[in-house]
């Protein structure tokens, strides 16, 4: 009975991960944060490994991405384009690397090993395949074994060369990057998608590649697939060599040597997320020399030799633009942080609530402030934390209104009969409809589908 509840769970977590991963992949929308998806393929995978019976062709081991969409000619990777195994913790870095040592038979007291690390960006993989200095196909990533035929999209990204000249540039190969949109660029053409992630993604994969062009599209290399011809001897080096080919690579990439080295630089990385005018959503470390990659191979649908070590997913550091005040049916105040744009679990944030007047006092909540920002589940973005380190001199405190800033009214804080203190809430003291956003609050309410539920009366006619 045991085995069979075990078997029910594991094939409702399959179905589920699959769900997501073609809503993700396949249709541009992201349904839950990354953290709980990473979490639901982790549950997987530990249920894999700890029951042998469990087995699915669905498994997240044996998958990347999703199967290549129906509008695209598929072609195959001459090299599969895999996934990387995740890392969250310092203790996670300590095991990928303690894994690494001892599969080559190296003791951290005379071995060092080398690292290239490269911040990921959130964007869509892409391979582009060059003969003779040419242009020839570019490719999806789609199942990591096959991939859409997108040759004529790329060709729209100005960053990607069309033809290259250089003579150590070799006769064939396979040049892999990440196709995404500005944060900047995002916010200026943005109508139907839930961040730029999911924008890149429907742009690149658009029939029309007249449509595709209108978009800012920007392309790094980080990659290659299939060489032929390359003498180039470490990751470091390729990287430097991209730049010189004319592709755009991440100006963040480092050389790092020792676990506790990757740590600091990951720290500095996170703390600089919000003034990146592209998402990023962790650090990939790869072993640096391509003759340990070679040694080291690759273990399922990963290598061994390189790991992506993953930012907190439900938060992350922004800067306050400036406080609205809100009115609502209660007439209660509500402040709101309008905050420069953040990816928070895969969630575009430009706002963020401050509660009310005492959660502001309290924090000591100031425009201009560098604040970190929490989005839990499905709960509205707040505020944990200021860091005063940042503060500019001149800032001031924020004084919250004592008149409403819709009708002109005098703002009170009612007295609890039961405890005798002040609510913490300020309130408009205009009673009836006498306060114009009150009113409006109010009839929304009641035509709302909490209320009366009457249908075509939205919103926007209320307002």
């Amino acid at each position: 009975m045991k085995k069979d509840l075990i078997k029910k769970n594991y094939q409702e977590k399959i179905k589920q991960f699959n769900h997501y991963n073609k809503k993700y992949y396949d249709e541009n929308i992201s349904e839950i944060l990354d953290s709980d998806f990473d979490n639901l393929k982790q549950e997987i995978i530990e249920l894999e490994k700890k029951h042998v019976f469990l087995k699915s062709k669905k498994s997240p081991q044996l998958n990347v991405g999703f199967t290549p969409s129906k509008n695209f000619k598929k072609v195959s990777h001459r090299v599969p384009m895999l996934s990387l195994s995740n890392a969250f913790t310092e203790e996670d870095l300590l095991n990928f690397e303690k894994k690494i040592l001892n599969f080559l038979d190296k003791k951290s007291d005379d071995f060092q090993i080398e690292y290239s690390a490269e911040p990921k960006i959130d964007g869509i993989s892409a391979s582009i395949t060059y003969k003779n200095g040419k242009f020839k196909t570019g490719l999806s990533r789609g199942d990591g074994k096959e991939g859409e035929d997108i040759t004529s999209n790329l060709k729209t990204i100005e960053d990607i060369p069309k033809e290259i000249s250089a003579k150590d540039f070799p006769n064939e190969i396979e040049i892999r990057g990440e196709v995404f949109i500005k944060n900047s660029d995002f916010k200026k053409f943005n109508t139907k998608f839930a961040n730029p992630r999911n924008a890149a993604s429907g742009s690149l994969r658009q029939k029309n590649p007249e449509d595709t062009k209108k978009i800012p599209l920007k392309f790094i290399a980080y990659t290659f697939g299939f060489e032929k011809g390359m003498n180039i001897l470490n990751q470091n080096e390729y990287l430097k060599k991209l730049s010189i080919w004319g592709f755009k690579t991440n100006p963040l990439n480092k050389l790092i040597k020792g676990t506790k080295n990757l740590m600091q630089n990951y720290i500095q990385i996170e703390k600089l997320r919000s003034n990146i005018d592209f998402d990023i959503d962790g650090i990939v470390y790869k072993i640096n020399s391509f003759e340990l990659q070679k040694r080291l191979g690759y273990v399922a649908n990963a290598p061994r030799w390189a790991i992506a070590h993953k930012f907190s997913a439900n938060s992350g550091i922004s800067k306050i633009l400036d406080i609205d005040i809100q009115v609502g049916r209660t007439g209660a105040l509500t402040p709101v942080a309008k905050i420069d744009p953040i990816n928070i679990g895969g969630v575009l944030v430009s706002n963020a609530t401050l509660h009310n007047e005492d959660e502001i006092i309290r924090k000591d909540i100031r425009i201009g402030d560098t604040v970190v920002i929490e989005r839990a589940g499905d709960v509205i973005p707040h505020i944990i934390s200021v860091d005063f380190k940042k503060r500019d001199i001149s800032s001031k405190k924020f004084i919250f209104p004592i008149k409403c800033p819709s009708c002109g009214s005098n703002t009170i804080k009612e007295e609890n009969l039961i405890t005798k203190k002040k609510d913490a809430i300020r309130r408009c003291s205009s009673e009836g409809f006498e306060c114009e956003k009150v009113a409006v609050e109010k009839i929304k309410h009641f035509v709302s589908k909490e209320a009366l539920n009457i249908e075509g009366f939205g919103k926007k006619i209320v307002e």
